[in-house]
């Protein structure tokens, strides 16, 4: 009788572990996995530049140019970003905004928008949380900081369009277009 106890025991144990480890490889997966066309965006509340809390929610009813970048200061973070405030103005006009996410903190994106006179929200996923829920993390050694990857939101809060892997030196262009053949 007691082996059989053993027995079921060491199938038990086993049969946590095994789910523990497909529970992580679902994790590991679904963080890979973007959010589809059509699906609705996920919500999210970051610190800004300045400090304060923004949603996703805050700007139902414009489109939205959720662009993930993987560092404040470096050359093609800062070549996307200042083409997008050179655009800024475009975007204004087909009623978007633009939020950029890494995963550097609020004082890094207040100093990198001063120096490079960014006017669109910069914000803090220090926990990396945002970038998972937008399959848009990459693992650089010993850390993780967000891919460059865009999503197109409509005004309704549904992914409108994806970029994937994106050309820093173009990208602004290549939104603008995609967001005019959108509307």
């Amino acid at each position: 009788m007691r082996t059989l106890q053993n027995l079921v025991l060491r199938f038990l144990s086993l049969a946590v572990l095994c789910g523990s480890l497909g529970a992580v490889a679902y994790v590991a997966q679904a963080a890979d996995q973007q959010p589809a066309v059509g699906s609705v965006a996920p919500d999210f509340k970051l610190l800004s530049q300045e400090n304060l809390p923004v949603s996703l929610k805050d700007f139902r009813g414009k489109w939205v140019v959720l662009y993930f970048y993987p560092k404040d200061f470096t050359k093609g973070c800062t070549i996307e970003a200042h083409n997008f405030q050179v655009d800024l103005a475009k975007y204004e006009q087909k009623n978007a905004v633009i939020l950029g996410v890494s995963v550097d903190t609020v004082e890094s994106h207040k100093a990198f928008c001063d120096a490079g006179g960014l006017n669109f929200k910069l914000l803090a996923d220090t926990a990396g949380e945002v970038v998972a829920k937008y399959g848009s993390v990459r693992e650089t050694g010993t850390s993780k900081v967000a891919a460059r990857n865009t999503f197109l939101i409509n005004p309704q809060g549904s992914i409108a369009k994806v970029f994937l892997g994106v050309d820093p030196n173009k990208h602004s262009e290549e939104a603008l277009a995609a967001l005019a053949e959108l509307q």
